[in-house]
């Protein structure tokens, strides 16, 4: 049965894309961030049914610009819209993430690579203490919005270092993606504690310009995690027909 849309609070992810008047920008655009926001950090869940007049209260908008922004979100592949019931939140399939994955590992590698070759100091310094501010993160890890967000940081910095502005643009929106699925692979604390020894690997190779061992640590940390998404998928699979 498709869920109610609902609010929770977070503790550590900041809606960046809360709807400010202040923001010059049209009503329909400002909604369909705010919707795509929590789609993707799973404030909305999968199977959600997107209702016109419930969302339209809740944001204080009319509900012109909600319908707008259902279609745009359905153009991006993150609603589903079906004839006579409605509009959906798109499912996430285990497959939907190891084809993210796939690509994510290439890419990511060559980003780390230009990243190794062209940082400045003060960017050596910044990425030390994202990658600080995680490790310090791993204290409270009932946080996880918190930690999700410092990863996410982590590896945006990285591609901000690399110099090629459509390479991060392309990054940036296969790590949106990704974004998704960080809330059903982040359930294991074992992770978090790995994902901060791969950060300083990768770390340590891009800022002492290590840029070929820069692109293996990326790629190996890419590929660890699309490993465990697969004997995620496994374990699913199995639960279901135990069922």
């Amino acid at each position: 049965m498709a869920q109610c849309y609902r609010h929770r609070a977070r503790g550590g992810i900041k809606n960046t894309m809360e709807i400010q008047l202040k923001v010059q920008k049209p009503l329909k655009d400002l909604v369909y961030l705010e919707l795509k926001h929590k789609i993707l950090t799973g404030e909305i869940v999968s199977q959600t049914r997107l209702m016109e007049i419930d969302l339209s209260e809740k944001m204080n908008v009319s509900r012109t610009p909600i319908r707008e922004a259902i279609k745009k979100l359905a153009d991006d592949g993150l609603v589903k819209i079906v004839p006579r019931r409605g509009a959906y939140v798109a499912n996430i399939s285990i497959k939907d993430m190891l084809d993210v994955f796939e690509v994510r590992e290439d890419m990511e590698g060559f980003v780390a690579k230009l990243a190794a070759e062209r940082i400045e100091e003060s960017q050596k310094e910044e990425l030390r203490k994202i990658a600080a501010e995680y490790d310090a993160a791993l204290v409270s890890p009932e946080n996880k919005d918190n930690i999700i967000e410092l990863d996410e940081k982590f590896h945006n910095f990285i591609v901000n270092c690399c110099g090629n502005e459509t390479l991060s643009e392309l990054v940036k929106y296969v790590q949106e993606l990704s974004l998704r699925f960080r809330y059903l692979y982040y359930n294991d604390f074992s992770l978090y504690e790995s994902t901060a020894e791969q950060h300083h690997r990768l770390m340590d190779a891009i800022c002492e310009g290590r840029s070929e061992e820069a692109r293996k640590e990326a790629d190996a940390h890419v590929k660890a995690l699309k490993e465990f998404v697969f004997e995620l998928g496994k374990k699913m699979s199995s639960a279901d027909e135990t069922e």
